[in-house]
């Protein structure tokens, strides 16, 4: 007998939203009794404060250099301790969420980020603004309690929309933000980067009146252990992964991070695989299903983050004689919008385009589309139509991508590994563009001359790299499994 390709494989456990019941160590989920809409409205809003958060200091950098008096490599730390800090908290959020109910955890994650957000714009020093987007990216955990949530109590018809949508935002956030922060950076104090994080506090509000109840753990607790090395293998990886273009990728420091953030990883796994309750269960990552998916996962990351860096650079490079167009940073933001377009177009009905063809068809369609996005850019980039079909190409293709590879992990475990599941599938992500960002700043200083300017030939490079991400991720998607007979 066959089944179809979104039905679990059978080396994974019976996921409970196929089967309609809960997993035995969890509360029964509470059906939803609102309107769906409105909290999916208030999910979405939840998840888009952090992807803007995260990206619209990107294009503003040496402009908080200036304003704190400080040096790149100090300021890059902005970014930095934001990406690390998100890294970390988003699976242990999302077992926070299972444990004590994904609601109540939400709630209490946006409450953090605007305390952050507060701490950001006031910062007197790029030390304590540092420290305040630490604290904001604990909010990396929205999305695995907002897929949790959805996973919980929406209709079963409602939950692939829901959770392609609330994985495209994801992207479409990030490419509002690149033209938001230009605006910002040119015509305003740039303490209003951070201020914009309080449109989180009327979220946080709604969340704890509409969300519904979610399921809640038996009362187990929390391995702190793994969660502990985990986030020592992640900083570790991580710091290694983004301070690669200063430190030099071949020198002791940066060799020490990443091979210590290695054998921290084996620890690890070995801790995981001997205690009874572990963080997430190791069986549930090895899961063909899974394991592609987050494979996948990394590539995408990598070709996606390469894309941000390169194309506002590439638009506000010298025109003329240098290799880009010149614009200001508000207009190469703008020409960035398509990309937010065709994510959020996508997004609504992609869903309903997995349940029919499958979600490992739509993630395959997702990674040939943005492949193909690379390979034009890669080609022809010489004028703004060039970047804005790149770009628009590269958002419906993200958007297949992402929803397909949430609804492939929520659909492939039990309801009590949601949360941490999806959340290690975020964070994959997440370093996969660390890799992307450093890997493209890597190729653009190869080939920048004494003008400190990169070549046509630096940015040519770069787009190289992502199609070669890209094509990565469609022979990973590929081997995510069809069918799975009985």
């Amino acid at each position: 007998m066959k089944t179809s390709e979104n039905n679990p494989a059978p080396d994974s456990a019976p996921s409970s939203f196929e089967n309609g019941m809960s997993a035995p160590a969890v509360q029964e989920a509470q059906p939803l009794t609102g309107h769906p809409n409105r909290v999916l409205a208030v999910l979405l809003a939840a998840c888009v404060s952090f992807a803007l958060s995260q990206i619209l200091v990107l294009p503003a950098l040496p402009a908080l250099a200036r304003n704190y008096n400080a040096s790149p490599t100090t300021t890059s730390w902005i970014l930095t301790g934001f990406l690390l800090s998100a890294s970390i908290a988003t699976p242990i959020v999302g077992k926070l969420g299972e444990r004590y109910g994904k609601a109540r955890v939400l709630t209490a994650v946006l409450l953090t980020f605007c305390v952050g957000a507060v701490v950001n714009a006031l910062a007197p020093s790029v030390g304590v603004l540092i420290a305040g987007r630490v604290l904001q990216g604990v909010a990396g955990g929205v999305f695995p309690l907002a897929f949790g949530v959805v996973r919980d109590s929406f209709p079963r018809p409602k939950v692939p929309g829901a959770i392609s949508l609330i994985s495209a935002i994801f992207g479409a956030g990030s490419g509002i933000a690149l033209p938001l922060s230009g605006v910002i950076v040119d015509h305003l104090d740039v303490s209003w980067l951070f201020w914009l994080g309080l449109v989180s506090l009327p979220v946080a509000v709604a969340a704890h009146r509409w969300a519904p109840p979610s399921p809640r753990g038996d009362g187990d607790s929390i391995d702190w252990a793994g969660a502990l090395l985990l986030a020592a293998v992640l900083a570790s990886l991580l710091l290694g992964v983004t301070q690669a273009p200063s430190l030099g990728w071949g020198s002791p420091a940066n060799v020490a991070l990443l091979g210590g953030g290695s054998v921290l990883l084996l620890l690890w796994i070995r801790l995981e695989s001997r205690i009874t309750r572990p963080l997430i269960r190791l069986d549930v990552l090895a899961q063909r299903t899974v394991a592609m998916t987050n494979l996948t996962a990394f590539f995408i990351g990598v070709a996606i983050f390469a894309g941000f860096l390169l194309l506002p650079q590439l638009a506000q490079a010298p025109a003329g004689d240098g290799p880009g167009l010149g614009t200001t940073a508000t207009a190469a933001g703008l020409l960035l919008l398509p990309s937010a377009i065709g994510q959020l177009l996508v997004g609504t009905f992609a869903g309903r385009l997995g349940v029919a063809l499958g979600f490992r068809s739509t993630l395959v369609l997702g990674t040939a589309l943005t492949s193909g996005s690379f390979a034009q850019l890669t080609a022809i980039h010489s004028s703004p139509w060039h970047l804005m079909l790149g770009g628009f190409t590269m958002g419906v293709g993200a958007a297949f991508a992402f929803g397909s590879m949430a609804n492939l992990i929520v659909q492939s475990v039990q309801g009590n590994e949601v949360g941490v599941a999806t959340g290690i599938n975020t964070v994959v992500r997440t370093v996969g563009g660390a890799f992307g960002s450093a890997i493209a700043t890597t190729v653009l200083a190869a080939h920048t001359g004494s003008t400190s300017t990169a070549s046509g030939d630096g940015y040519t490079a770069g787009f190289v790299v992502a199609t070669v991400a890209a094509v990565s991720a469609i022979l990973s998607a590929l081997l995510v499994p069809i069918r799975h007979g009985r």
